[in-house]
């Protein structure tokens, strides 16, 4: 697996300051992304068990509110077989800190269900992440009055609950801290 960036205090990307990691690697192509570069599985640089130290070492202090994946595509199947042992030692080391990963895939369609993103390891990859931001980036619904989101079909999802009740449920921007 490859990243394009690790911002080690990062604002933009879910609530409070939060480490990034940016991977490579995407086969959405949506019009106009924000990070064209990333859509190359090799752009940027090897990640490896350096870098997932670099990561768990900027989780560390207080004020860093936790992780947030994006992209490229998490989702991905080499990038989720590269992320799972993140996220296990993630939860292990820092249980309060929250895991972010956005995805353009949706988790009813592509992730619960049978399709290219859905591997064996991709159940236990959505028990590890708190909130789940899905769907394709889509030109003609983008907004920049949402937070955390570019377009108006993504989603964030509260996946916690929505794994342990069965049913999506939605966070709204009041919900978001």
């Amino acid at each position: 697996m490859y990243y394009g960036a690790l911002k080690k205090t990062d604002i933009a990307n879910g609530p409070g300051v939060r480490v990034s990691l940016f991977v490579s690697g995407c086969t959405h192509h949506c019009r106009e992304c924000f990070n064209p570069e990333t859509w190359n599985f090799t752009y940027g640089k090897e990640y490896t068990d350096k870098v997932m130290g670099e990561i768990l070492e900027a989780l560390e202090p207080d004020y860093i509110q936790g992780i947030t994946v994006l992209g490229g595509e998490p989702f991905e199947p080499s990038n989720q077989r590269g992320l799972l042992s993140l996220y296990h030692e993630i939860r292990n080391r820092y249980p309060k800190k929250t895991i972010w990963v956005y995805t353009g895939y949706t988790l009813e369609k592509d992730l619960l269900q049978e399709s290219r993103a859905r591997i064996d390891i991709t159940d236990e990859i959505l028990s590890l992440i708190d909130v789940l931001v899905d769907g394709e980036f889509v030109l003609e619904k983008k907004n920049i009055s949402l937070k955390f989101r570019g377009s108006e079909n993504q989603r964030i999802i509260n996946l916690t609950e929505t794994l342990a009740c069965g049913e999506t449920i939605l966070l709204s921007d009041d919900e978001i801290k």
